[in-house]
């Protein structure tokens, strides 16, 4: 079914599209990531399990493939991956020129990579590469994209040229760990969390918003609050994990999470979360792999989204509010407004395009 406003709605509240059965219009086919089957995860209790097995992860998988590269941030997640690669192996991090964005992951990385002898690559981002790669990926997802897209499919463009033939990532330790801590923070009220959760309301930015994108919030309220951790792992992990599969799909180079296969085997510990201590098993694994260094906080991976759209005046697509405060907006947020015009304009060109 083709419903443009439901769409655009969906993406500008949620960055992706969550129902299947809608699409921009006829001929586009959205793709959604598809988390692996819990039956298929693999329980741990502790930094040791972990830790064993994600090297079985890593002995099977260089049955397979003989170059296998990484996606290399500052932080825990793909820090702790890093120590199973071999010697000589290929890291990627990004850097720009606009800010100082990058810099403490730049820093930690190139410690990793010391330990254990990486090739290290900074990949470095600008609004060029935004402009260039964006339309290539929104090709193949038949939809708008996230901001980190084109960053992880230049990364994968570079890493085919070095010969690699898989890329880890460390994407889903967030999830699965307990990583997202201003989420897991406090028990939401059911509409503290729609606002929370709603990455740019519909509302204040289209002229024809669908409300009924709102719907999907409905499928896990409980009472006056909210299902949270199954909502995280339904919603959030298909529109996280999404954007690594479109932007490596494009470049057409394999990648791997091996986090994606655990689970924990015990409930999440909450206290612990919430005093301090998010992914406190990742913390342990860390430890345990770098006992000479202090244990990082978490650090999302960065886009200088903030810098690139800093002056960006907004979006001029009838589609879009006139009235628009670009001011009061995130960088992130702008982003998305300037990817959607983007889109819209590559599926409807406009005969008065600026």
């Amino acid at each position: 079914m083709t419903n443009k406003d439901f769409c655009l709605s969906s993406y500008i509240a949620y960055r992706y599209i969550y129902r299947d059965d809608m699409e921009f219009c006829d001929g586009f086919k959205h793709k959604n990531f598809t988390p692996i089957p819990s039956s298929e995860r693999i329980e741990v209790k502790d930094a040791q399990e972990i830790r064993r097995h994600i090297q079985a992860q890593f002995d099977k998988l260089y049955t397979r493939y003989d170059n296998i590269g990484i996606l290399l941030s500052g932080g825990m997640d793909s820090a702790i991956l890093a120590g199973f690669l071999k010697p000589g192996s290929h890291a990627y991090t990004f850097t720009t020129s606009y800010s100082s964005v990058f810099n403490q992951d730049v820093e930690r990385a190139s410690k990793y990579c010391k330990k254990f002898g990486l090739v290290h690559h900074l990949i470095d981002i600008s609004f060029d590469d935004y402009k260039q790669y964006t339309p290539t990926v929104m090709k193949t997802k038949c939809a708008p994209v996230h901001s980190i897209e084109p960053q992880i499919y230049k990364a994968a463009l570079d890493a085919k040229k070095d010969g690699v033939e898989l890329i880890i990532v460390g994407e889903s330790a967030d999830l699965i760990f307990g990583g997202m801590d201003q989420l897991l923070s406090r028990d939401w009220k059911y509409e503290d969390f729609v606002k929370r959760y709603t990455f740019l309301n519909p509302n204040d930015v289209l002229t024809h918003p669908d409300n009924s994108v709102f719907d999907l919030f409905e499928g896990y309220r409980n009472g006056d609050g909210i299902d949270l951790l199954r909502f995280m792992d339904d919603v959030f992990s298909i529109e996280s994990s999404s954007s690594y599969l479109n932007a490596f799909a494009t470049a057409g180079l394999d990648y791997y999470d091996p986090y994606a296969r655990l689970v924990m085997s015990e409930p999440l510990d909450m206290h612990r979360v919430r005093n301090g201590e998010p992914k406190y098993l990742v913390r342990e694994t860390y430890s345990l792999v770098y006992p000479e260094f202090e244990v990082p906080n978490k650090i999302p991976m960065p886009r200088p989204v903030d810098a690139i759209f800093k002056d960006w005046e907004g979006p001029t697509r009838p589609e879009f509010r006139s009235d628009i405060d670009m001011n009061s907006l995130t960088g992130n947020q702008k982003w998305q407004l300037w990817c959607a015009q983007l889109f819209l304009d590559m599926i409807e060109p406009r005969e008065d395009k600026e």
